[in-house]
């Protein structure tokens, strides 16, 4: 008990510290799993946050019972995916977290099968019990490594999120060449990956994580997150024929058909370009981090 209220004390006064807090928040739930010291807590607007160490990253922001309730900066960039996909079929979501993001796609796409994979059971646990996840029969989580479900899977998705976060990065496995093959070996005709990563100020391998995005897939975008150190990728086995001018007038009829509470068009008429590698390497599973 008394570790517990050292952890709690320790969790409060990093989030003074950093600022991280829309508001007061107080922590609900401390936990070990095999992966990761999760934290749950939740804050005086009634959103729940997870957290991977005291005073770490927001790894999930979820406002129980409203799946429209994108907080996170990154994920109001996420829905460009339709703009390229608009009548997913299968999706597959790899980094459960909270359940944002495969909560959200349920909602609006609720023919969709959805596949969601994360490789801490204590994650998927705390999903179900603290942010409100509910599988059915079109919505089901896996514990397992999100590479090995995608190199053994026989399904090809539609679209394919990549958002599995350590505390504080990518692991690396999930960013290689070889990795990259199996994910595109695993998408439909006309699918398309959308990933999760750090900008190059926060993330001295994103360089290389483009260029080795830029080996495998026909067409890469970026999408800058405003507000933030994310960025978000979009990967295409195909090309496109599509202007960004083309690009921002789906993406603000996506906002109407969707009733999204951010302007689609505006962030990626603000932030939408394609990839460019300044320098790296691609990565492969034999180089290591």
């Amino acid at each position: 008990m008394r570790r517990q209220q050292c952890l709690a004390l320790l969790f409060l006064w990093a989030l003074c510290l950093c600022g991280a807090a829309a508001g007061a928040e107080r922590l609900l739930l401390e936990k070990k799993s095999p992966y990761n010291t999760i934290l749950v807590s939740e804050n005086d607007e009634g959103l729940r946050i997870l957290r991977f160490e005291p005073g770490g990253a927001r790894q999930s922001v979820v406002k129980r019972g409203d799946p429209d309730h994108l907080e996170l900066p990154y994920t109001r960039v996420i829905p460009v995916a339709f703009a390229f996909v608009d009548n997913p079929r299968n999706v597959l979501v790899v980094g459960l977290g909270g359940g944002t993001i495969p909560s959200f796609v349920r909602r609006h796409f609720p023919e969709a099968r959805i596949d969601a994979v994360d490789i801490d059971p204590g994650v998927v646990e705390v999903a179900r019990s603290h942010f409100g996840f509910r599988e059915d029969a079109n919505m089901r989580a896996y514990v397992e490594d999100g590479r090995r479900f995608i190199e053994r899977t026989g399904r090809r998705y539609d679209v394919i999120f990549l958002d599995a976060f350590g505390a504080d990065s990518v692991p690396y496995s999930l960013a290689t060449r070889e990795f990259l093959v199996s994910v595109r070996r695993a998408l439909a005709p006309g699918g398309a990956v959308i990933g999760n990563i750090w900008g190059r100020d926060y993330n001295p391998l994103y360089d290389s994580m483009l260029r080795t995005y830029l080996a495998v897939y026909d067409e890469v975008s970026v999408v800058d997150v405003h507000g933030s150190g994310n960025r978000i990728l979009v990967a295409l086995p195909w090309k496109p024929a599509l202007s960004s001018q083309e690009l921002v007038r789906r993406a603000r009829q996506l906002t109407r058909r969707l009733s999204l509470r951010s302007d689609l068009g505006d962030i990626v008429e603000r932030g939408y370009q394609r990839a460019r590698a300044m320098g790296g390497r691609i990565l492969t599973d034999a180089g290591g981090p």
